[in-house]
């Protein structure tokens, strides 16, 4: 582990690879840590420099305000990249509300990105109402109320029957998240539509959703590539809102694919 100080919070990241290579930075999904990435970054990291960290008020990072917007969450990422001197050439690959984060980095800071991986993600997820409906329900009592629906989203039940160790501990990680966190992630989810921003990127990017996401549907994801010039779409069998848990290998086939063919690195 390391930590340092970006936007004003203690940070908690990781860095694994060798400083020459290509980098990646891998952003996780609302209710998640870096942890996640743990399979993907394994392989990865034997050929590119990749960093994983925990969003505000996620894992081991702070910052537990009322509500987080994407511009706030996103500057958290710019700092902690001033932070460990990433300056340009950088391929973001952002997971759900990680998505969001990638997309508006790649908006306001073009000259840094050189490719974008778009993973069960959107230019806007859900509606006020199901936002609004989540918060309250945590709020009055806790994220375990509704720890059950959302793992149905995340994983598929073939991989609860096959992995049952390893679900339970994800539905861990999911439901000792910080409440104050999760709700106040949440409204930034509510509040960000980045549709025309997203329209007018020009990256080289690769969109991925699984199959059986209940979160982020592929339809919906394909609407999002379709915004994008050029945009690669994919989807990876047998799995839900979590690729790189549920499929890692597929993950990591998709990455390597898109950056060595488009990025040709």
């Amino acid at each position: 582990m390391k930590f340092c100080l970006a936007n004003n919070i203690a940070v908690n990241y990781s860095i694994r690879g060798a400083d020459k290579n290509r980098h990646i930075v891998f952003i996780n999904s609302l209710g998640t840590d870096l942890r996640i990435w743990d399979d993907v970054v394994s392989d990865l990291s034997r050929d590119y420099r990749c960093l994983c960290y925990d969003k505000r008020g996620h894992g081991l990072s702070g910052g537990e305000e009322e509500a987080y917007s994407i511009d706030l969450l996103t500057e958290d990422l710019s700092r902690l990249l001033d932070a460990v001197s990433w300056k340009d050439d950088i391929i973001l690959v952002g997971l759900s509300v990680g998505g969001l984060i990638a997309q508006n980095f790649a908006y306001h800071h073009p000259e840094k990105v050189a490719g974008l991986v778009l993973m069960d993600t959107a230019a806007k997820i859900g509606d006020d109402k199901s936002w609004n409906e989540r918060i309250a329900i945590i709020r009055e009592r806790g994220i375990p109320a509704v720890g059950k629906n959302i793992m149905t989203r995340w994983l598929t039940h073939d991989f609860k029957q096959k992995r049952p160790d390893a679900y339970a501990c994800y539905r861990n990680m999911l439901e000792r998240t910080s409440s104050k966190a999760y709700c106040a992630t949440c409204f930034a989810l509510r509040d960000s539509d980045l549709t025309s921003q997203t329209a007018q990127l020009k990256v080289p990017t690769l969109a991925i959703v699984g199959e059986n996401d209940l979160s982020t549907p592929p339809q919906l994801v394909k609407q999002t590539a379709d915004l994008i010039a050029n945009a690669d779409y994919q989807t990876i069998a047998a799995c839900g809102h979590l690729p790189c848990i549920e499929q890692p290998e597929l993950t990591i086939k998709a990455l390597r694919s898109f950056i060595s063919e488009k990025l040709h690195g």
